[in-house]
């Protein structure tokens, strides 16, 4: 086993920690101090599946050596017409499986034309019926979230199976690293909108990139709820563009915890329990800045 001194981006740290997966972690170190990926399972002591689930996690996050295929064909999108669908039907026990198991998830049956979706996951996409099951509970449990009563439908499941075949998703590991970690993710913005005091909504799709990109920084909680706070004090609310302004400083500063903000108060000469405030110069900076964008 090679056992190079390994050097990690604070990108590829925030995104290792995100994602909350230990083997994921260990799998990333050992394969950057020079080691072949093929020979982890061994060295490491990894079970096949636990091995599978830790190479997809950081498939996931973007982190594996080489880039994971699209699985989508080149061309147009073919076109499945009735008699496919009957065929496939007759035929196809597997098939005829999965059309059961999504009725049953979906707690209805299913038209013509979303068993022609349904066959194109299968042929075009090339996905297998247990990927087919845990997209479909992904999404059901997506929309439970954005607040829906009602399950979604074969067309909303399909813009996902997309989303899945671009980014290489074709196996069970696949599945479920994205899953943990799309959990992660909204574990972490669920946390994030209470610190900020928004509750009983949902973000909007601009509010929830600001979020994302705070989380992406990899500022903690205490430093976020700093932010806010000033913002509220210098802004009379909440106020996005001025809060992200804020964060972007500090990260240009080289400031991750309240702490290291406190610090550069007292080097710059800001007042004793001031934290409520910024210094006069970062004020004029922030408000040229929004004054420009």
């Amino acid at each position: 086993m090679i056992t190079e001194p390994v050097k990690i981006s604070q990108s590829d740290i925030r995104r290792l920690l995100s994602a909350a997966n230990p083997d994921a972690a260990l799998l990333y170190l050992y394969i950057n101090s020079g080691n072949r990926p093929e020979d982890a399972e061994a060295d490491l002591h990894f079970s096949a599946p636990r091995y599978g689930c830790a190479a997809a996690t950081l498939r996931q996050l973007g982190l594996w050596p080489e880039d994971r295929p699209s699985h989508i064909a080149p061309g147009e999108r073919p076109s499945y017409c009735e008699k496919d669908v009957l065929d496939a039907m007759d035929s196809d026990n597997t098939f005829r499986s999965l059309y059961g198991e999504v009725q049953r998830l979906l707690g209805r049956s299913l038209n013509t034309e979303e068993l022609k979706i349904l066959l194109g996951f299968v042929r075009y996409l090339g996905l297998t019926a247990d990927v087919i099951s845990l997209l479909v509970c992904y999404c059901k449990e997506r929309a439970r979230q954005r607040g829906s009563l009602r399950n979604p439908s074969l067309r909303t499941i399909e813009k996902e199976a997309y989303n899945w075949a671009e980014r290489g998703i074709d196996t069970v590991e696949e599945a479920a690293a994205f899953i943990q970690a799309q959990n992660v993710r909204n574990s972490r913005l669920s946390r994030l909108m209470n610190l900020i005091q928004i509750r009983g909504r949902s973000l909007t799709a601009a509010e929830e990139r600001y979020a994302q990109s705070w989380l992406d920084m990899g500022m903690d909680d205490e430093l976020i709820s700093m932010a806010y706070e000033r913002t509220c004090l210098n802004t009379g609310g909440l106020n996005w563009a001025y809060m992200n302004k804020i964060l972007q400083r500090w990260q240009q500063q080289g400031f991750h915890s309240a702490e290291d903000v406190r610090t550069g108060d007292r080097k710059t000469g800001v007042p004793k329990g001031a934290s409520g405030q910024l210094g006069e110069a970062e004020l004029e900076a922030i408000q040229k800045v929004l004054q420009e964008g």
